[in-house]
């Protein structure tokens, strides 16, 4: 039975005892350009080489130039000393009583430039643990607790298609009466009682046992998920015996006749509730099936990367390339990031080569019909040009609805999409977007449902005014029928609870809220953190769980931050303006908060205000009319 809130880590295949396990190292800062590694000179053109430390001497220098696997000795000398004297200490130790310790502490020499490197190191730890969110310990928390204290409600089950029992729920709701474990019992063995349904919070349920009517003090949270859940009449079937709790024991003389009259006309779980369950947690994903994905330092092109490890659908997508299986990505199945090995070659899409020719043995491709489909498009008319204007999401920063340009039309229906005035010059942020995609809208969407929408950074005609701003550019805007106007009866409502991922740290999920609904569109808060972290997130998105899906799964949930992290939070963000990252993950690129701070120092500006604030499912007033 679920008497607690249990989670584990989201990658249990990442630790190892293995003595040579090794620290991730910061890149080099800009301060310390070259390094002297036995004679030689390094130079770092990129900063994202990394850096290393030997073991035995304590000389710095260039990762790969390193000894061994796993890049630890700067010579091979300095690997056999650290051998011999780590034996030394071991045998030491034994004859001291003391156990042997895993790695021998080794005197080293520090040289100077060790140092700044390491000062350099602290240094960019601080400003990291500022402007990202860390994973936060999962122990004390209880979604229970935090709901019953603060009254909240929590999106359904069935508002998640793609989690599991999201397409199968069927009618579970309060007043259903289950089967579960009597705690409140002092005989050796496991016996049942039947208890109802009081609240619903996700998969979670509050029970209370029956005979306690409207006594809560006993009432608690379990999965309705779980193994300890069954519907009426699994005792009986079973052979498993069916005791009162200990507290309202001596309240019926003939409990039968009790539970018959409290059972009679009462709904209970269906019989096959937990083979359904078990199905829908069957995935297709297996590790060491090749995909592309997603090149997360480069957004305009994809890489092979391996599936590492499947946990609740969710993907760790290990890059090709990476040796020490640190260079991972983070994303659900269903994800429009990934795709089968041939799809950029399909569709026009730039690709990078990986540098092993030959598949390695137990690799193989994963089967195209297992990705997620999109819905064909008929490009034969009127159809997306590049140079076209639009508002779209950024990738870099989710909380942010930008000035957009199409850069590139490929095949199948499928955009390369670039943010104005913050594009690089060679173009590796632009992001490649469907034509249906959720996550691009037409020109004047952010002024009729009253977003702020985030104007060109460095754009100095403020407030923004799109007219304008394509009379400048030269430019049009992109027709308003090739959007996607459909929008499902998602069953979301403002103030729901849920857990969604943090897609600007992919490999974390998070407790959210939603705050503000644009017919399709979500606005997800994640508890206790900044405004600025908040994410648009389309009512479909296979990133957004119901609460109790990471206990369900085994995937470790991120609680709301705590005050400390809050305050600390607060802070940073007023005191530190943030530079955009080519990276899909981690540090945010500025926000339009502290855009308008630079542009006008300080001065008071507001952007273009739609007069209708429709926060419904419907598609009224879902798009403005072009001004002549």
């Amino acid at each position: 039975m679920f008497d607690g809130y249990d989670s584990c880590s989201e990658d249990t295949s990442s630790s190892s005892s293995s003595d040579e396990s090794e620290e991730e190292v910061a890149p080099l800062p800009s301060s310390l350009p070259i390094i002297k590694n036995n004679g030689q000179v390094y130079t770092y053109p990129d900063g994202k080489s990394g850096m290393a430390t030997c073991e035995m001497c304590g000389m710095v220098g260039v990762r790969d130039a390193f000894y061994s696997k796993t890049k630890r000795f700067c010579s091979v000398s300095c690997s056999r000393s650290y051998s011999s004297n780590s034996k030394k200490a071991s045998i030491l130790a034994r004859l001291q009583g003391k156990p042997p310790t895993k790695k021998a502490k080794v005197l080293q020499k520090q040289p100077l430039v060790a140092k700044l490197a390491a000062y350099a190191q602290y240094q960019a730890t601080l400003q990291n643990q500022a402007k990202t969110k860390t994973a936060v310990p999962v122990e004390g928390f209880s979604w229970g607790n935090y709901i019953n204290s603060n009254s909240f409600t929590a999106a359904p089950v069935t508002c998640f298609k793609h989690a599991p029992m999201g397409t199968c729920w069927g009618d579970i709701s309060e007043g259903v009466r289950v089967e579960v474990p009597n705690t409140d019992c002092s005989l050796p063995t496991k016996v049942f009682w039947i208890a109802g349904i009081v609240k619903l919070a996700g998969y979670n349920a509050l029970l209370r046992y029956e005979g306690f009517e409207n006594d809560s003090s006993l009432d608690f949270w379990c999965n309705v998920c779980g193994s300890d859940i069954h519907p009426v009449g699994w005792c009986a079937a079973s052979g498993k015996p069916l005791v009162p709790p200990r507290t309202i024991q001596h309240k019926y003389t003939n409990w039968k006749a009790f539970l018959v009259k409290r059972l009679t006309g009462a709904k209970t779980l269906p019989p096959d509730f937990s083979q359904k369950v078990s199905e829908s947690m069957q995935y297709p994903f297996k590790p060491s099936m090749r995909v592309e994905v997603v090149d997360k330092t480069h957004l305009c092109r994809t890489r092979v990367a391996i599936v590492d490890s499947v946990i609740g659908g969710r993907l760790r997508l290990v890059y090709e390339e990476s040796e020490d299986k640190t260079d991972d990505f983070w994303c659900h199945m269903y994800s429009p990031l990934i795709h089968h090995i041939g799809w950029s070659r399909s569709i026009g899409h730039r690709f990078k080569r990986s540098d092993i020719t030959k598949k390695q043995d137990g690799h193989f491709d994963a089967p195209p019909h297992l990705f997620a489909k999109v819905k064909e498009v008929d490009t034969s008319g009127e159809w997306f040009k590049e140079g076209m204007k639009l508002e779209a999401i950024d990738p870099l920063n989710l909380s942010a609805i930008c000035v957009a340009t199409i850069r590139k039309v490929l095949a199948d229906g499928y955009l390369m999409i670039g943010i104005d005035g913050s594009e690089a010059a060679d173009g590796s942020d632009w992001f490649c977007y469907h034509a249906t995609s959720p996550s691009i809208f037409p020109v004047g969407f952010c002024e009729i449902n009253t977003i702020e929408l985030t104007p060109p950074r460095g754009y100095a005609k403020l407030p923004f005014k799109w007219f304008d701003y394509l009379r400048e550019m030269d430019s049009i805007a992109a027709p308003v029928k090739l959007f996607n106007k459909e929008v499902p009866n998602h069953g979301f409502h403002v103030g729901m609870k849920l857990e969604a991922v943090d897609l600007m740290e992919p490999r974390l999920v998070c407790v959210a809220t939603v705050t503000r609904i644009i017919h399709r569109l979500l606005r997800i808060h994640f508890d206790g953190w900044e405004d600025e972290y908040d994410q648009w997130v389309d009512c479909e998105s296979p990133d957004l769980y119901p609460v109790g899906w990471c206990q369900l799964t085994g995937y470790q949930l991120q609680p709301p931050a705590p005050q400390t992290s809050r305050d600390s939070q607060s802070s940073s963000s007023k005191q530190k303006k943030k530079a955009k990252s080519q990276q899909y993950k981690g540090h945010k690129k500025m926000t339009s908060l502290q855009l308008k701070e630079e542009l006008l120092d300080g001065e008071e500006y507001s952007f273009l205000q739609g007069a209708s604030d429709q926060e419904s499912n419907g598609s009224a007033s879902y798009y403005i009319k072009q001004e002549p």
